[in-house]
């Protein structure tokens, strides 16, 4: 059966312990989003919580799917996460290996791997009687998908600014669950140097960095336009969109092409 296209948007978390920005970008991409992810302790920063947040928004009456990183936990502090989530209802995760953080060591206790297999034990686990089982997914480079990972509920591809790139990706990865494409609005010729540093072979167009720096909304455009073009291609069941800052130029510009007839031929 064909899925729909889900556009998973992720917002911004809040770094102090006020949630007004967190709903106003809610609200700002309802029109969008099928779901919002919310990221752990973003490049290094302290937030709070992504179980938290994600509570936030299901509060709201949207999806919300929690980001988990292994680099800040012990599995004492991963298995607080799960119960903290159930308590909370709250069943989607994306489990990651965690930026570099700007301080500190990470605890080197945990991996994604050892992540997933726990919470796949908790089904079976009597302390979650009577609470649905998580739905898990995880991250991936655009490289050979690991059998460990073809286990997950859904995948999330890196962020990638070349439709050419995804697709030979794509037809390597052979799985039924649903799998995300990564699309980010690039907002500056400097975000584009840290994205280089960042995430490995990523190509980022010249021809679009010096668009950005002429025109900030240029960025806003061209993401726009290839979150279209992948789901026009009918490869991808949706994409995992980072609006950064600009979430309302997304919004707004992203909003009317979604409407239109896709050229999806599954």
């Amino acid at each position: 059966m064909t899925r729909a296209f889900e556009v998973v948007c992720e917002i911004e978390p809040p770094t102090r312990p006020d949630l007004r920005r967190v709903r106003h970008q809610i609200g700002v991409l309802d029109g969008v989003a099928d779901a919002f992810l919310i990221p752990d302790n973003h490049i290094g920063r302290a937030t709070v919580s992504s179980v938290a947040v994600a509570h936030e928004v299901q509060s709201m009456g949207a999806t919300g799917i929690a980001c988990l990183n292994a680099r800040d936990r012990n599995l004492l502090g991963f298995q607080r996460d799960l119960l903290t989530a159930a308590a909370y209802g709250v069943q989607r995760f994306l489990f990651v290996y965690g930026d570099k953080p700007t301080s500190g060591d990470r605890t080197g206790q945990l991996t994604v791997r050892a992540m997933l297999d726990q919470a796949r034990a908790a089904a079976s686990d009597p302390v979650f009687a009577g609470r649905p089982e998580f739905q898990i997914g995880v991250a991936s480079g655009l490289r050979p998908l690991p059998p460990w990972k073809q286990q997950a509920d859904f995948v999330f591809a890196q962020v990638s600014y070349s439709l050419d790139d995804l697709l030979r990706w794509r037809e390597t990865v052979t799985i039924d669950t649903p799998v995300y494409a990564g699309v980010m609005v690039l907002a500056s010729a400097a975000m584009a140097r840290n994205l280089a540093g960042v995430i490995p072979d990523i190509a980022i167009p010249d021809a679009l960095v010096q668009a950005v720096e002429s025109d900030r909304d240029a960025g806003v455009a061209a993401a726009c336009d290839h979150v279209m073009a992948i789901r026009d291609s009918g490869a991808f069941d949706g994409v995992h969109l980072v609006p950064v800052g600009r979430y309302r130029q997304t919004a707004a510009r992203l909003e009317p092409l979604l409407g239109e007839p896709s050229g999806d031929a599954r």
